[in-house]
């Protein structure tokens, strides 16, 4: 999912959006890098499906602004009014005594300055039923932010704040309130029948399945095992059963085991006590405590370590948890929603991956197909992509010609939706127009000699499996980049973690 503009990177890397959390690491530090972030909202010109009712876009919601510095009051009121004056209206405040005494009983937001207010401890004194705190300071850190939202509020953004961002966290923000108490008409559809299901686009047979097995899944409380290759949508798919299954106010927090040091893993999951290791100089949350009472989603399950595993099936069994260096367990509520792009059995037969971990987290599984196996989904995410990024270029496309929607969809699209994500998003940055043509589109794109759709036989009807053509492209790249795997996955549009690991596992093959 893409990351808006106006965003500070602070030592902590502390992002946050809504109520989501989502933590990745890049770098072998004891640091946690976290990525706090709400699900991505698109613009219906009808209004959120979650606003209150009698606020429409004829209606602007309130938005507070609770801030001593001057300057900083005048740039938020100054970007609402300049970019979303008709559906938001920015008030300026001295005290929070004054937001809260000064706003009507409908809906409203309030941006309130840590600092201002006397910290994190202060947001219960603004806090109200038909009131949203964003929480906004300049010395914004992992604990300030985790604070902040313990305390009431909904969102923490740091210092300084852009305008794209505090646009996207107030859409954010409405999504959360109250759905309209009114009958619906006729032509109005409930949330499950939309064309864009959470993060879903398309109409094909599978992505109908997809739907309806989280409309079925979402309220439990069973862990959820989704399987897929790279790029499909399974982080999709586990913010959509987190968004739906009643735990949307609380934190959904992400990890990819395939992206995090072997020996920093322990401490990400369970957190760690100060003095546990060599950096370790204050006491720091794991992810299962973060995500105490949401969604824990692991991705890339199947590459965590043996050791680890073992730990995880035992907080999986008894929901406890002790921190690194600890001595006291916690009780932990998450729903845990796993993720592989591999085969989990093969994976378990050649000793990889716990038996006992698998089936105690396969309850619920989920199935996300290829691309290349549900072509009808190619326009729709195509004209999905091209609209949402012509509106963050500024550039003027609508649609494509016919030509390059044939050529769209006659590609193999090995890096499957996020691959599509990526041609769509190049060709809106270095072209304009109403029309994308075929032309525009990158070279060889759909061509009949393109690697990602020759054969290596002259025989021009034979079928090859496609393991074998995954292999040859992976081998054609690396040659190509004279065995750099960072330029060669560049170049597939895949992660060089994936590349990796199948070389690993050809070499291993007799």
């Amino acid at each position: 999912m893409a990351v808006g503009n106006g965003e500070l990177l602070i030592p902590a890397r502390l992002l946050v959006r809504s109520t989501k959390v989502k933590r990745v690491s890049t770098a072998p530090r004891r640091n946690t890098l976290f990525t706090l972030f709400g699900k991505e909202l698109r613009d219906r010109n009808q209004g959120s499906p979650g606003m209150a009712a009698g606020q429409s876009l004829s209606t602007p919601v309130d938005v507070y602004i609770v801030d001593a510095d001057p300057s900083q009051c005048r740039a938020l009121a100054g970007a609402i009014a300049d970019r979303a004056a008709g559906r938001f209206s920015a008030r300026v405040c001295a005290t929070p005594k004054e937001a809260v005494g000064g706003r009507s009983a409908a809906n409203a937001i309030v941006i309130a300055d840590l600092e201002t207010i006397g910290g994190p401890e202060r947001l219960g004194d603004i806090a109200g039923s038909n009131l949203t705190l964003i929480a906004t300071s300049a010395r914004g850190s992992l604990n300030t932010a985790v604070a902040a939202v313990k305390a009431g509020a909904s969102d923490f953004i740091p210092k300084p704040i852009g305008a794209a961002a505090l646009l996207e966290r107030l859409e954010a923000a409405i999504v959360a309130w109250p759905k309209r108490s009114e009958p619906k008409s006729p032509s109005q559809q409930p949330p499950f029948a939309e064309a864009d299901f959470g993060g879903f686009v398309g109409a094909s047979q599978a992505v109908q399945s997809i739907e309806e097995q989280i409309r079925r899944i979402a309220p439990s409380r069973a862990p959820v095992f989704i399987t897929g290759e790279s790029g499909v949508g399974k982080e999709v798919a586990a913010e959509t059963i987190h968004a739906y299954a009643g735990r949307g106010q609380r934190p959904f927090v992400a990890i990819n085991c395939s992206a995090i040091p072997k020996d920093l893993m322990e401490s990400e999951i369970f957190g760690h006590v100060r003095g546990a290791f060599t950096g370790a100089t204050e006491d720091r949350a794991g992810a299962a405590e973060l995500a105490d009472g949401g969604t824990l989603f692991l991705d890339e399950i199947a590459e965590m370590d043996l050791g680890l595993q073992a730990k995880l099936l035992r907080f999986a069994q008894s929901g406890a948890v002790r921190r690194v260096g600890g001595g006291k367990s916690r009780q932990i509520d998450v729903r845990f929603v796993c993720a592989t792009n591999r085969d989990p059995f093969v994976e378990i037969e050649s000793g990889r991956f716990r038996a006992d971990l698998f089936y105690r987290l396969h309850v619920l599984p989920i199935h996300i197909p290829p691309l290349r196996e549900r072509t009808d989904d190619i326009l729709p995410l195509a004209r999905h992509f091209l609209l949402r990024f012509a509106a963050e270029e500024g550039r003027h496309f609508r649609d494509f010609h016919s030509q390059a929607e044939e050529r769209l969809v006659a590609y193999a699209w090995p890096g499957n939706v996020r691959q599509l994500q990526n041609v769509i998003r190049r060709t809106v940055v270095l072209n304009d127009g109403v029309q994308i043509t075929a032309e525009m589109l990158p070279e060889g794109l759909g061509r009949a000699d393109s690697p990602q759709t020759a054969t290596p036989n002259d025989d021009p009807h034979r079928i090859t499996p496609f393991h074998e053509q995954e292999r040859r492209i992976i081998e054609s790249a690396l040659a190509a980049f004279g065995g750099n795997v960072p330029k060669a996955a560049a170049a597939l549009e895949l992660s060089p973690a994936t590349i990796y690991r199948k070389v690993k596992m050809w070499r291993r093959m007799p």
